[in-house]
C-alpha cells in the first residue's frame, strides 16, 4: 500500500496534466481475510475496487452489493460506504484512490455505462496490470515524471472500465459492445462499416450513430485510434523502423501512416519517439 503524503499531494495537484487527474493512494491485497473498510462521510478522494479472485461485497448509500471475480467498484467522493471480503473466499483486491479536475466525469461516465457503482469485467487482468503500473510509478519516487506516469496508468485503467464493463456477469454484450469487441480483436485489419453492422445485426447508419452517440466517433476513426495507440506502443517500446510501425499498425505506405499520426498526434512519428521523457 502507497499513501502520498498531502503535501506533495497540494504540489501535483497543480501541475497542468496530474492536476487533471491524480493517484493519492495505491496497493493491492492479495486473499485479504478480514479486510474491510467504512467510511460513513465517504473518502476525500474517488476510490476504484478491481477484485481479481475471490469474493467481497460493498454497501453505497444503503445499497448492498455482492463483488465476485470481475467485479470493478467506482466510488464517488464523499460518498458513504462500505465494503469487505467474503469470510469463505476473501478477494485479492487492486486498487487506488484518485482525484483532480476531470476525475468526477470520470466516475459519472463510468457509473452511467455500468447503471450503478460495481461493474462487471470479464478480463480483471488488464486493469489489475495498469493498477500495478500505478503502484510501480509511486513507488519509483514522488516526481513529476512518476507522477504523471501513475496519472497515465490510472486514466487508462477507468478508461478500460469505462469501455468493457457490464451490469453483471450474465449481461449480454448490446451491439455497440460486440462491434467494439470485434475491432480489438481484429485490429490492425479494417473493417469496413457495412461489414461491421452486418456482424452486429445493425444497418450502416444505426452503427455508425451509435459509435458517435457514446464514443464520439465514427467506426472508421475509432479504428484509426486502435491503431494509433498500437503505433505509440511500438514507437515507446520498441526500435522497429517507422516502415515497420506502419506495417505493424496496418499501413502498407509509411508515408500515408506518418501523415495519419501528424494528424492524430500533432507530431511526426520520428519526433514523437524523440520527443523528451514525460512529455
Amino acid at each position: 500500500m502507497l499513501v502520498v503524503p498531502r503535501v506533495a499531494v497540494d504540489q501535483a495537484l497543480l501541475h497542468p496534466v496530474t492536476g487533471k487527474l491524480l493517484v493519492t493512494d495505491a496497493g493491492c491485497f492479495p486473499h485479504a481475510a478480514r479486510h474491510g473498510r467504512s467510511r460513513p462521510h465517504g473518502a476525500p478522494e474517488h476510490v476504484l475496487l478491481v477484485c481479481t479472485d475471490g469474493a467481497g461485497w460493498c454497501r453505497i448509500e444503503g445499497a448492498h452489493t455482492a463483488v465476485a471475480r470481475g467485479g470493478a467498484i467506482l466510488i464517488p467522493a464523499a460518498r458513504a460506504h462500505a465494503y469487505g471480503a467474503s469470510p469463505d473466499d476473501p478477494w485479492t483486491l487492486w486498487w487506488f484512490h484518485f482525484t483532480g479536475a476531470d476525475a468526477a466525469d470520470l466516475v459519472g461516465a463510468a457509473n452511467a455505462a455500468a447503471g450503478g457503482h460495481v461493474t462487471h469485467l470479464r478480463d480483471p487482468a488488464p486493469v489489475a496490470s495498469l493498477i500495478s503500473q500505478v503502484i510501480d510509478a509511486l513507488d519509483s519516487g514522488l516526481t513529476a515524471a512518476g507522477f504523471t506516469r501513475a496519472s497515465g496508468a490510472a486514466w487508462h485503467a477507468l478508461a478500460h472500465v469505462i469501455a468493457t464493463g457490464r451490469r453483471n456477469p450474465g449481461t449480454s454484450l448490446s451491439p455497440l459492445e460486440r462491434a467494439v469487441e470485434h475491432l480489438r480483436a481484429t485490429a490492425p485489419r479494417r473493417t469496413t462499416v457495412p461489414a461491421l453492422a452486418s456482424m452486429v445485426g445493425l444497418s450502416a447508419s444505426q452503427i455508425s450513430a451509435l459509435f458517435r452517440e457514446h464514443l464520439g466517433v465514427s467506426p472508421l476513426r475509432f479504428q484509426v485510434q486502435l491503431r494509433m495507440a498500437r503505433a505509440r506502443e511500438l514507437l515507446d517500446g520498441t526500435a522497429l523502423p517507422i516502415a515497420s510501425v506502419a506495417r505493424e499498425t496496418g499501413y502498407d505506405d509509411p508515408m500515408y501512416f506518418s501523415r495519419q499520426f501528424t494528424r492524430t498526434h500533432n507530431m511526426t512519428p520520428t519526433a514523437y519517439r524523440t520527443r523528451p521523457p514525460g512529455t
